[in-house]
């Protein structure tokens, strides 16, 4: 199993190229990755540019709406890998379209906070890409199971969060500022970066594997959740910093 809910251990393990087909390989997957974080940007800038137009009613509309298509997507994806071939792109877009309308909101709030946060992100999966490359961080089952238990407990948490705050209840402890604030946003910002390793290891598994061709898709995909997710809170996690200045 993995972390990431769009990656199980029966992912790859169960489905099979059929004689004489094309079969996924790592590189293809890098290529398709690239073209969902191209994609991801150029819908991102759409909301941004909104933002600094003025038009905050209509971010908000496309930012709500991003985040809801991306939710639908995700799921259509997860069950049908045979489509990710087309949802993938449309996640990209969707998503992109949350990301430019959050990272506009923020940029406002502190400026260069987004130019920060995704330095970091990208610095941290060239970092982990390479201690994964060179044997230096392995994706043991020990490890899994490890970061799957941390990756279920941060959900179960933000659910939690979620609940309570229909009702009023707030959540300083976590969400604030404070020291356990900062302190739970920065595990939570490692539990995400661990879980590309994990993304990695089932990408080489698959690619080993002969899986078909369209799952390289569906594995770009799941990197992209990934990293939107380790973006997302990386920028909370400057936020934060931010406030205490």
């Amino acid at each position: 199993m993995t972390g990431n809910p769009t990656l199980n251990a029966n992912t790859f393990t169960n489905i099979h190229a059929g004689p004489g087909t094309a079969t996924m390989t790592v590189q293809g997957t890098v290529h398709k990755t690239g073209l969902l974080l191209l994609l991801t940007i150029i819908a991102a800038s759409y909301t941004w540019g909104l933002h600094f137009a003025g038009a905050r009613e209509t971010v908000q509309a496309w930012t709500g709406g991003g985040a809801i298509a991306g939710f639908i997507i995700a799921l259509i994806t997860i069950f049908k890998k045979t489509w990710s071939p087309v949802t993938a792109p449309l996640y990209a877009v969707a998503e992109g379209l949350l990301v430019g309308g959050i990272s506009s909101a923020a940029a406002a709030y502190s400026n260069g906070i987004v130019i920060e946060a995704a330095m970091l992100t990208f610095g941290t999966l060239a970092a982990l890409l390479a201690a994964y490359t060179f044997g230096i961080v392995k994706a043991t089952d020990n490890f899994k199971r490890g970061v799957i238990a941390a990756t279920g407990g941060i959900v179960i948490l933000y659910l939690a969060t979620f609940v309570l705050g229909f009702f009023h209840v707030p959540v300083p402890m976590i969400t604030g500022n404070g020291l356990f604030g900062i302190g739970f946003s920065i595990v939570v910002v490692v539990i995400a970066a661990l879980n590309l390793v994990i993304d990695f290891d089932f990408i080489e598994k698959g690619a080993e594997a002969g899986a078909p061709k369209y799952l390289e898709w569906y594995a770009a995909f799941s990197l992209l959740v990934t990293l939107i997710w380790l973006y997302f809170e990386i920028l909370r996690l400057l936020a934060k910093l931010s406030s205490r200045k």
